[in-house]
C-alpha cells in the first residue's frame, strides 16, 4: 500500500523555477521527484530502480527513504505531479489567449502546449503518458483524479467549439477529443529532432486537426497575450 500522507504542494508547471523560500528538505524531494521523472521517462516503472533514481539525484539511496515511504510511493508522485504541471501548463496558455478566441482556436493553443508539455526536458509529463497504464489500482486512483481534471479542460472545450458551431457536422466532439490526444500523446515514442523539429510536429498536429474537425479553414496561428 502506498503512502496517502504526502505534503501538498502548490502545482507547478514545467517551466516555472523553484520558490526560492523553499525548505532544504522542499528542495531535495524536488530533486527526487525531477530525478525520477527522468528514469521513469526512459525506463518505464518497472525497470525503475532506487538506486537509479539516487544517482541521478546525486544522492544515497537510503536517503530517498527520508522523503518518500517506499520506491512507489515516490513513483506515484511523480506521476501525480507531472499531471498537475501538464495540466497548469495547458491552462496557463489557454488563460493567455485573447479575450474572445473562438474555442477552436483555443484548440490550437491547447495542442502547442501539450506537446511542448510532453517534450519537456523534465521528463515529467512524458513519465505520465508512458507509465499511467502500468500502475497498480492502489497508486493509480490519486493521478486519475488529476487526470480526470485535465480532460476536462480538454471536453470544455471541445464542447464550447460545438456549441458555437465551429465543428463540422458528423464529428463527434468526444471521439474527436480522444483521438486528437491519443495521437498527440503517441509523438512521445517516436518524436525525435532528428525527425524534425519539435515547431514542425507542432504545426503539423494543429493542421491536421484543425482540418479534420473545424468548418472553416484556418487563416493563422492564434495569438497568445504575452
Amino acid at each position: 500500500m502506498t503512502s496517502s500522507t504526502a505534503p501538498k504542494r502548490r502545482p507547478r508547471s514545467d517551466t516555472e523555477p523553484t520558490d526560492s523560500r523553499a525548505t532544504k528538505a522542499d528542495r531535495t524531494r524536488e530533486r527526487l521527484i525531477t530525478a525520477a521523472a527522468a528514469i521513469l521517462s526512459t525506463k518505464g516503472y518497472a525497470g525503475t530502480r532506487l538506486s537509479d533514481i539516487a544517482a541521478e539525484a546525486q544522492m544515497q539511496a537510503p536517503a530517498i527513504y527520508y522523503h518518500f515511504a517506499s520506491r512507489e510511493d515516490l513513483i506515484q508522485e511523480v506521476l501525480v505531479e507531472g499531471t498537475i504541471r501538464l495540466r497548469d501548463h495547458v491552462e496557463q496558455r489557454l488563460a493567455a489567449c485573447p479575450d474572445g478566441t473562438p474555442a477552436i482556436d483555443r484548440i490550437d493553443v491547447a495542442i502547442e502546449a501539450h506537446l511542448t508539455g510532453l517534450m519537456s526536458g523534465t521528463g515529467f509529463a512524458h513519465s505520465v503518458i508512458r507509465n499511467q497504464s502500468q500502475l497498480p489500482p492502489d497508486m493509480r486512483s490519486r493521478q486519475l483524479v488529476e487526470e480526470r481534471k485535465y480532460a476536462a479542460t480538454w471536453r470544455n472545450l471541445f464542447e464550447e467549439a460545438h456549441s458555437e458551431g465551429s465543428l463540422r457536422d458528423n464529428i463527434d466532439p468526444q471521439l474527436a477529443r480522444l483521438l486528437i490526444i491519443g495521437a498527440l500523446n503517441w509523438a512521445t515514442e517516436w518524436w525525435s529532432p532528428a525527425r524534425g523539429s519539435l515547431e514542425a510536429v507542432i504545426e503539423t498536429a494543429q493542421a491536421m486537426a484543425h482540418s479534420g474537425i473545424a468548418k472553416r479553414r484556418r487563416r493563422s496561428r492564434p495569438a497568445t497575450k504575452r
